[in-house]
């Protein structure tokens, strides 16, 4: 879900978050990417969108995966993954974050999921970034429901629909769970290791095996997606830093900008609720 940054490292690199007012739960974002190399990050929605030029590599459940031109992109909810240019001239693209409970009410159907986080498709691509395309530029709530519903039905093949079973073990799910709910103070790797009975040593290794990263970097995941509502309904970035466990404003700012390629103060100019 994203205006220019105070300093990108180079003068092409440019991306813009748009919230449509009418419809809560929508995210429209849209970059082009040259240098910037995107830490590793999550959103708490579902991630659709195409490639318009170029391609990305990016890291996604553990996997290293290249988008092309022309390709879609499906992330599924609470996953972290990361994003660089793999071509010289970076990659230009577009994606939209749809709310799992919005997706859910505007169509009637439970357990959305994606097995594949690209696929090559032309044609659907195409329809993709013009559909989100039509999103931003329209204020109108009619055209904006409508076209929402096109996107969904250009997507919806790719999906499945029945509940999902998560592999592996599900002490490290409860780990997850005990960050999203502590996420605003500060957490000792002992603590979540008594979370799941297991030592120290042994909880970051299967940790990492699980999800594919380190504890810190879901927490700092975490905290983050929960500064971006935060900014979003109006808190000044400083009390966010406060409320989302970070040292100071500073700290949001840099944890902030290197992973969504965006300060907080621009983000909550474009998107803030008034």
């Amino acid at each position: 879900m994203q205006g220019v940054p105070e300093q990108f490292s180079d003068e092409k690199d440019r991306a813009r978050f748009r919230h449509l007012a009418q419809v809560p739960g929508v995210e429209l974002y849209h970059a082009h990417i040259s240098r910037y190399a995107f830490e590793p990050h999550t959103h708490e929605a579902f991630g659709i969108g195409a490639i318009e030029s170029g391609a990305e590599r990016f890291r996604y459940r553990g996997t290293q995966h290249v988008a092309p031109v022309n390709a879609v992109v499906t992330m599924n909810p609470d996953e972290l993954h990361t994003g660089e240019a793999e071509t010289a001239d970076g990659w230009r693209y577009r994606m939209v974050y749809l709310d799992p409970d919005l997706l859910e009410e505007v169509t009637g159907i439970r357990h959305w999921w994606f097995d594949e986080v690209t696929r090559l498709d032309p044609l659907r691509s195409r329809q993709i970034c013009a559909l989100i395309h039509g999103l931003w530029q329209t204020d109108d709530p009619l055209a904006q429901k409508g076209q929402l519903l096109d996107l969904i039905d250009t997507f919806r093949p790719y999906a499945r629909h029945s509940p999902v079973v998560h592999e592996g073990n599900h002490r490290f799910e409860r780990a997850r769970e005990y960050l999203h709910d502590n996420y605003m103070r500060t957490i000792t790797l002992d603590e979540l290791a008594h979370v799941v009975a297991l030592s120290p040593y042994h909880f970051q290794r299967q940790f990492k095996a699980h999800f594919h990263v380190t504890p810190h970097q879901m927490l700092m995941a975490i905290r983050l997606w929960r500064a971006k509502n935060f900014l979003t309904h109006g808190m000044p970035a400083a009390q966010v830093a406060a409320a989302t466990g970070l040292t100071d404003q500073s700290h949001l700012t840099r944890a902030f900008t290197h992973r969504y390629g965006i300060t907080p103060v621009r983000y909550q100019k474009q998107v803030a609720r008034r």
